[in-house]
């Protein structure tokens, strides 16, 4: 059994690097990536929560990238693939992808919220967040 007095003491030779930041998840805008397939990314510095959601019948194709991820179905299943090994992933079930590992995912009858971390944060994402900022594309 882990020593909690020691676990939560945390580190004195460290230096505080923020403030923390606190989100309400159903205030999020949600990033529509493409019919039925919608993100809701929060951001660290080093790291990257996003919240997925899947309207039946919805693809997200194979594809891969730099960043290490970890999905974790909150509500609802889909299909995942990794690597070319298909499954089903429901409720409470995750899968863990090496950066640059091929994957995708699709829902079929049902519908699906989960989430992705990602670290660093998912330059992918970043572009798309920007591309909708209307700060980003206004004229000066």
């Amino acid at each position: 059994m882990t020593d909690p007095d020691k676990y939560f003491a945390g580190d004195t030779t460290s230096q505080a690097e923020g403030e923390g930041t606190w989100v309400q998840w159903d205030a999020l805008e949600p990033l529509v990536m493409k019919p039925g397939l919608s993100f809701q990314p929060v951001l660290g510095d080093k790291l990257m929560v996003n919240f997925v959601s899947f309207e039946p019948h919805t693809e997200a194709p194979v594809h891969w990238h730099d960043e290490e991820q970890i999905t974790y179905v909150m509500d609802g299943e889909f299909e995942f693939e990794v690597a070319g090994e298909k499954r089903i992933l429901r409720r409470g079930e995750a899968v863990v992808i090496p950066p640059n590992v091929p994957h995708g995912a699709r829902t079929h009858d049902s519908s699906c919220l989960e989430i992705d971390v990602f670290h660093p944060p998912r330059q992918g994402v970043l572009d798309a967040m920007r591309a909708t900022d209307p700060a980003d594309t206004e004229q000066d």
